[in-house]
């Protein structure tokens, strides 16, 4: 499949579980607005009734007050009677809102009493008791008189209200409210109206003087708050404010979308499981082409000494060709030198199988990094001067011992000269700077050459297998790319590890870190 048929699909899924989860989200906002209007409003008609229930309990009280006001005069009055010797026969109502009808009837705001003191002035009901008249007569007379006292009634009670109500607005909020009742006002309307979560509320004037705070009051929510009035018939000097704030009112708003919290969580994982999934096949497709890249080395590898073999194979055979000793011995060294190349390169394919397969097999002992890096280098200074430079060592590690697998370490440490030899700039002579020094837990091996350098872009994949910096034709720099994941694996195989740093044009150093073996 080509690059960009997939990059295409993945754009069009991408797109959709994107949007997928953007309309998800929407959905979510909105129901989230939805039910925060939906508490606002339950909240304010919570708060407007529990303020019209504050009113209604302070009418009552006055009212209940009056009641009891009556009743105390009345017996007074009668007790007074009683111990003067004064019985006219007339029974006398009072109360504080009461007045008498022109047909001598008493009038209260809570009670319909009579004021009878002979018997011309009994009321009309019971005068139609005597009356033989007609029933229809009787009927009117009694609507009558039911009418006139309705509408006195009606009128004594709007007078004891606007009384109540200069009564009452002349004393302040602390003595009005009774904020115990108010706080259970609250908490009844609020669950009438569905809202049974905690909240903290103040009463303050309207100017902004704080009358009252709840006991157990906490700030938390308070960027939250609604206001309602109280007393908001009264003048505006004698009003209250009552304000109310939900600690936990952002856990009751999002509640109601939990069940929408498994269906973005199951989309993201969808999303993450294909950008996954996206990510390995550009990753195998990648490996394919440098599996392609190394099947192409290694054919032209192995092609150059299978052709030294077979020539010299053919010069033996041909019968043609004088065979003197010098030619025999020069013939058989040819093929015993491309036989050992041959072996040298797959055995070299072989150990990375073997460690991919986790079966390589290390024969670790103590060594002495300081003397290995100088029997390194004094083994490799022909092939770099040959080229015109020179091994430079700095041997600065106190605690050189480590532990490793001889063979294969030495290997790497070849694996990364090697490199320099072959990635240095054909025009100019290479150096190659070796180092050593360590701290107080880790060992140091630097090795650094003046080669070609590589480019930022390629310095994270240079230890990934198969992979070859390309230095403009394929082919013109041998090997099959897995000379550097040799030496990570080996290095990290033995506890330590590698990095590189390079400047294109310039050359590159890798650093080995290995842990320090103190002898006890």
């Amino acid at each position: 499949m080509k690059k960009r048929t997939i990059w295409t699909i993945a754009a069009i899924m991408g797109v959709s579980f994107m949007m997928l989860l953007f309309l998800q989200l929407k959905y979510i906002q909105e129901m989230v607005d939805m039910k925060k209007e939906q508490f606002d409003e339950s909240v304010n008609r919570s708060l407007y009734q529990a303020s019209r229930n504050l009113e209604l309990n302070e009418t009552l009280q006055y009212l209940e007050k009056d009641v009891n006001e009556t009743e105390r005069k009345a017996h007074k009055q009668d007790s007074v009677g009683a111990r003067g010797g004064i019985s006219d026969g007339t029974t006398h109502t009072s109360h504080a809102y009461s007045t008498v009808g022109k047909d001598g009837i008493a009038y209260s705001s809570f009670e319909l009493k009579t004021i009878s003191s002979s018997p011309a002035s009994k009321p009309k009901a019971m005068i139609l008791k005597d009356d033989k008249g007609s029933i229809s007569e009787a009927s009117k007379s009694l609507g009558e008189i039911v009418k006139n006292r309705y509408v006195y009634q009606k009128a004594l009670l709007d007078e004891v209200v606007l009384n109540i109500l200069y009564s009452a607005s002349e004393k302040n909020l602390r003595e009005r409210i009774n904020f115990k009742m108010l706080d259970q006002d609250l908490k009844a309307e609020l669950m009438n109206n569905g809202i049974n979560i905690p909240y903290h509320f103040t009463v303050s004037t309207q100017d902004g003087r704080e009358v009252y705070r709840c006991p157990d009051y906490t700030g938390e929510g308070e960027e939250y708050t609604y206001s309602q009035l109280l007393f908001r018939n009264d003048p505006a000097s004698k009003m209250g404010v009552v304000r109310v704030h939900f600690p936990e009112m952002s856990r009751y708003i999002y509640s109601s979308v939990r069940f929408m919290i498994p269906s973005i969580i199951f989309t993201l994982i969808l999303l993450i499981t294909f950008i996954f999934t996206i990510v390995i096949i550009f990753r195998s497709k990648r490996y394919t082409e440098m599996k392609n890249d190394f099947v192409n080395n290694m054919t032209h590898e192995l092609k150059t000494p299978i052709a030294s073999i077979s020539l010299a194979a053919q010069m033996m055979n041909d019968r043609s060709v004088t065979k003197s000793e010098q030619m025999m011995s020069h013939l058989s060294g040819v093929i015993n030198d491309e036989t050992k190349r041959l072996r040298f390169l797959v055995e070299k394919v072989l150990q990375m199988s073997m460690f991919d397969r986790k079966k390589a097999v290390f024969k670790k002992k103590e060594l002495d990094l300081n003397e290995m890096v100088e029997n390194i280098a004094n083994s490799f200074t022909l092939r770099v001067e040959h080229t015109g430079g020179k091994i430079y060592t700095e041997i600065e590690a106190v605690d050189s011992t480590i532990y490793v697998d001889e063979m294969h370490f030495q290997n790497a440490i070849f694996n990364l000269l090697d490199n320099a030899v072959k990635y240095g700039k054909p025009d100019r002579p290479l150096n190659i700077y070796l180092k050593t020094w360590n701290d107080a837990e880790h060992l140091y091996l630097s090795i650094r050459d003046t080669g070609i350098g590589i480019k930022k872009e390629n310095l994270k994949k240079v230890f990934e297998k198969f992979y070859r910096v390309h230095t403009g034709n394929v082919h013109d720099v041998k090997g099959f790319g897995l000379g550097l994941a040799y030496v990570r694996r080996i290095v990290n195989l033995h506890s330590g590890e590698i990095k590189v740093e390079s400047e294109y044009g310039k050359g590159t150093k890798f650093t080995i870190k290995l842990p320090v073996i103190r002898e006890s």
